[in-house]
């Protein structure tokens, strides 16, 4: 007596991603060609020598923010330039062994409609920090003495902290590399990891050009972000292969392109609503977090979106080009 068994019929999926993977490819080509000219441009400005537009923890010097007192609904006409100008003349107490600070390149924001006053300068003593503000309240004045903030940073220390943060992220993806390469199936391995770079590629990229356009610095918190984005980005792509490789038994009669279809149907909705959960409270963060969390939580959500996008349109769509049926 025979028996057979019965084949499991194709499900049909209502989204198939391998339709739509030149246009795939072509977006994230593009994005990532967008990213490398603004890391090239960045590096070859003169006045910012680095892909990254380097911050006060990276390069060392003193911070101050200022809080106008505004009588009115906006407070009096000032502008950045004119604030410059003014640092630029202005005479800083000598200290005894050391060269006098120069305030030529001093960098001035305009925060909250002009109530709030950003100031990145050369390290300064606590008496010339002191005679800035002073001297500032002449032309924002007056101020809010309970809204003023001075941070500064030594060179020596701000060197070190950028060598710790590329040393940490260096470590991160080194990490992240061996792990999936030992777990999973090295085609995997490979195509989670050219996600990992296309998601910091695009998200170093974005803020290479927010430098160069806006005067945004990156700090330590960004590299903190650059580490969390690598982490999901390798966990959202992981969770598409995983479902690839355990329906192979059930759909190994159809071809890699028809099981990719599959698999990122099934894990689609999953996939959007995790994005979808992590981004809300990062817009939280982006509208009611105050400055200090402003741009770390911008660089979550584009590493988030990219991610996502990653792990739908590129991971998926790449497999069949270096996997055998």
């Amino acid at each position: 007596m025979t028996s057979s068994f019965p084949v499991t019929s194709a499900p049909s999926p209502r989204f198939c991603i391998s339709r739509y993977r030149l246009l795939a490819w072509w977006g994230s080509g593009l994005a990532c060609l967008f990213s490398v000219v603004g890391l090239l441009l960045c590096w070859l400005n003169p006045a910012i020598g680095s892909p990254l537009k380097p911050g006060l923890d990276f390069t060392g010097g003193t911070q101050i923010q200022i809080e106008r007192r505004c009588t009115t609904v906006s407070c009096g006409a000032i502008t950045a330039p004119q604030v410059q100008q003014f640092l630029a003349e202005l005479n800083l107490p000598a200290q005894e062994g050391e060269e006098l600070p120069r305030l030529g390149g001093t960098t001035v924001q305009l925060l909250d409609q002009g109530r709030s006053l950003l100031m990145r300068l050369p390290a300064l003593t606590a008496a010339q920090s002191n005679t800035v503000i002073q001297a500032v309240s002449a032309v924002a004045g007056p101020l809010e003495p309970s809204g003023t903030e001075v941070n500064t940073i030594g060179p020596t220390l701000g060197s070190q902290l950028l060598k710790g943060s590329v040393i940490s992220l260096l470590v991160s993806f080194v990490a992240i590399a061996l792990y999936i390469t030992v777990r999973y199936d090295q085609v995997f391995a490979f195509l989670a990891l050219v996600c990992l770079g296309h998601d910091v590629l695009i998200t170093c990229g974005v803020f290479a050009w927010l430098g160069l356009v806006a005067g945004i610095e990156v700090d330590s918190l960004f590299a903190v972000s650059l580490v969390t984005v690598a982490g999901y980005s390798v966990t959202d792509t992981v969770v598409v292969f995983d479902r690839i490789r355990e329906q192979k038994i059930n759909l190994g009669h159809l071809s890699i392109q028809q099981q990719v279809d599959v698999a990122v149907d099934a894990t689609l909705t999953r996939s959007l609503y995790t994005s979808l959960t992590t981004l809300l409270p990062l817009l939280g963060l982006i509208f009611f977090g105050g400055a200090s969390l402003f741009w770390f939580s911008v660089a979550l959500a584009i590493g988030i979106a990219v991610g996502s996008w990653s792990s739908i349109g590129v991971a998926p769509t790449l497999l069949p080009l270096f996997s055998r049926r």
